[in-house]
């Protein structure tokens, strides 16, 4: 399917992530971002996010709303309902809902409630993954202005730990923290990244990414590319201008 294609694929998305594999990627990025969270001072938190208008502590909100969706059945189901009402496009309205919610926490608080909500968010995680994993969720998701379907175990195994991940990237380049990447974390999240681009496009490419996340991927003869692994994921989400070709093909996060 093309970028500029404009159906909806028959078959809704999936995981490419054994479900244990995703867990453990869950537990220890919400670990990464709580860390880099309890290193911020007290100026860090109103500094720009590259996700206008959210500064460092909107983008906590958002966060910590998004591990409490996760991490609870009635809470989960009362955000989807109070975001329907707000209207518009639904995942918008999904996070601006949950940072208004949370809008009147002072840092130490959202870093209290995330703590504590981190390790339920991964069993909750879990728990929907194996019950609703392979169902369809309602609606379309637009990635790229293509709509297309997703299953509740796309969201729960892979877009809630890319979520916080990117989130993670944004929040260190805002207040100029050292990024925390390694290979056996990082470097399989940038890998499923560059699966589900590759299968997006599925054209014939050579592809090295730099850095501790980074690795080296080829399908057929195609154009070589090198770049670092943070900044590809930065591009295919949307936060830096892609170039023409391959580049140009998103996606979600």
């Amino acid at each position: 399917m093309t970028a500029t294609d404009t159906r909806v694929p028959a078959r809704p998305r999936r995981s490419l992530l054994d479900r244990n594999t995703a867990m453990r990627l869950a537990a220890t990025e919400y670990g990464r971002y709580l860390d880099l969270l309890r290193s911020l001072d007290e100026a860090d938190w109103a500094r720009p996010t590259d996700c206008p208008p959210w500064d460092v502590r909107a983008m906590t909100g958002h966060c910590l709303g998004m591990a409490e969706f996760a991490a609870s059945l009635p809470t989960f189901v009362h955000q989807n309902a109070a975001a329907t009402r707000r209207g518009g496009v639904p995942v918008d309205a999904l996070t601006d809902l949950q940072v208004h919610q949370r809008r009147d926490l002072t840092p130490e608080q959202l870093i209290a409630r995330y703590a504590a909500v981190a390790p339920r968010a991964v069993r909750g995680r879990r728990r929907r993954s194996l019950l609703v994993g392979r169902v369809a969720m309602p609606g379309t998701q637009t990635v790229g202005g293509v709509p297309e379907r997703w299953t509740f175990g796309y969201l729960f195994e892979t877009i809630l730990t890319r979520d916080t991940w990117m989130h993670r990237v944004d929040t260190a380049r805002a207040t100029g923290r050292d990024l925390v990447l390694t290979p056996e974390h990082d470097g399989v999240i940038v890998a499923d990244v560059v699966a589900e681009w590759a299968g997006r496009h599925g054209r014939p490419y050579a592809l090295t990414l730099t850095g501790p996340a980074g690795g080296r991927w080829t399908a057929g003869e195609g154009p070589e590319m090198q770049l670092d692994a943070v900044e590809f994921c930065r591009i295919l989400s949307g936060r830096t201008a892609a170039p023409a070709g391959l580049l140009a093909t998103q996606v979600p996060f």
